[in-house]
C-alpha cells in the first residue's frame, strides 16, 4: 500500500479542472456510484465520509473529511481530510492520500467548471464572499476557464481582504462591501456562514453564483428569495437537498426540490444550457465523492509516495 503525504505538490490546475470536469460527464451519464455523504456532528465542527466509484477510471474510494470553523484559533486548517483508495478487483487498500489540499483543489475545479458552462460571457468580473483558502483557489481556478478582468473580494476582516488582493497582483483587485461584490458577472461564496449575507436586492439579472460554503445542514449563504428568481443547478441532488445551499429553504418552506433545474454534469455534456444572458443562475455545490477520485487519480500518477505494509 502507498502513502501519499503531498500530492497536490505538483498537480496543474487546468489539468485537475479538466478531470473534474469528466468526472461530473460520468456523473450526468449515470457511470458512477455514489451514496450521499454521512455525517457525524461535534460540538465544534463535524467529519464526513464520502465513498465513490468511477468505473471509466477504475478507481473507488472513500474520503473522511473535517469542518471546524474554529480551527484558525488552534493553528490548524478549518478542513482536513484522508483518501482511501481501494482496488475495485480485490478490495485491497491501494492507497492513502493526504486529503486536505486535495480537497481544496477539487472544490476550486468545480465552480471552474460551473463558471465555464453558466457565465454570462467568457470575460467576466468575479466577486469573492471570503478571503480563506478555499475563496483563493476558486479565483485560481476560475481565471483558467474564464478571463477574470476584475477581483471584488469581501471579508468580515478586511485586512484579510487586502492580504487575499495581494496574491493576484495579474489582477485588479480590491476589497469592496458585500452589495458593490455583487456587481459582478460571477460571485463566489466561499463562508461557513449559517445565515444569508448575500441579500436579494444586490442581484442583477445576468448574474452567475456559484455557491460553495454551503456544505452541510444548516448553512446557508444566499437569501432564498434569489434562488426562487434563479435557475438553481446542483452536483447531486440527493446531497444538495440536505446539505447545500438548498437545504435550509427547502426546511423553511421557501424552496423546493422539483425546483432544481438539473446537475452541472448534465450541462457539461450539454444535455441543457443556459438559457439567456438575462438569466440568474446559481451552482449549488456540495462537493462529491467523485470529484476526489478524479483528483486521486491524478495526483497518484504524479505524486512522491511511501510504501506501507499491509496486511
Amino acid at each position: 500500500m502507498r502513502y501519499y503525504p503531498n500530492p497536490a505538490g505538483n498537480l496543474d490546475l487546468k489539468a485537475v479542472n479538466n478531470a473534474i470536469r469528466e468526472a461530473f460527464a460520468e456523473h450526468g451519464r449515470g457511470n458512477v456510484q455514489m451514496p450521499p455523504k454521512d455525517y457525524v456532528f461535534f460540538e465544534k465542527g463535524d467529519f464526513r465520509t464520502m465513498p465513490g466509484y468511477i468505473p471509466s477510471l477504475g478507481i473507488a474510494g472513500v474520503k473522511v473529511v473535517n469542518v471546524h470553523p474554529d480551527n484558525r484559533k488552534e493553528g490548524l486548517p478549518t478542513v482536513m481530510a484522508v483518501i482511501v483508495i481501494i482496488d475495485p478487483e480485490t478490495g485491497y487498500p491501494e492507497a492513502i492520500l493526504n486529503g486536505t489540499k486535495l480537497t481544496d483543489l477539487r472544490t476550486a475545479a468545480a465552480g471552474a467548471v460551473a463558471a465555464k458552462y453558466l457565465s454570462p460571457s467568457g470575460k467576466v468580473s468575479l466577486g469573492v464572499f471570503g478571503s480563506g483558502r478555499q475563496a483563493q483557489t476558486q479565483v485560481a481556478a476560475t481565471a483558467l476557464e474564464l478571463e477574470v478582468d476584475e477581483i471584488r473580494v469581501w471579508s468580515r476582516n478586511e485586512s484579510h481582504a487586502e492580504s487575499f488582493c495581494s496574491l493576484f497582483p495579474d489582477h485588479e483587485c480590491h476589497p469592496a462591501d458585500p452589495e458593490d461584490v455583487c456587481v459582478c458577472d460571477v460571485i463566489v461564496t466561499a463562508t461557513p456562514s449559517r445565515e444569508p449575507i448575500v441579500k436579494d436586492e444586490w442581484i442583477s439579472e445576468g448574474t452567475h453564483i456559484n455557491a460553495i460554503g454551503a456544505d452541510a445542514p444548516g448553512k446557508e449563504e444566499l437569501d432564498p428569495a434569489i434562488l426562487n428568481r434563479a435557475t438553481v443547478i446542483v452536483d447531486d441532488p440527493r446531497q444538495a437537498v440536505h446539505s447545500g445551499e438548498i437545504n435550509v429553504p427547502i426546511k423553511k418552506g421557501l424552496f423546493s426540490e422539483d425546483r432544481i433545474a438539473g446537475t452541472l454534469g448534465e450541462y457539461v455534456l450539454g444535455k441543457k444550457k443556459r438559457i439567456s444572458n438575462k438569466e440568474i443562475t446559481v451552482f449549488d455545490s456540495t462537493g462529491l465523492a467523485i470529484q476526489d477520485l478524479a483528483i486521486s487519480r491524478i495526483a497518484m500518477e504524479k505524486a512522491e509516495w511511501i510504501e506501507l505494509e499491509f496486511s
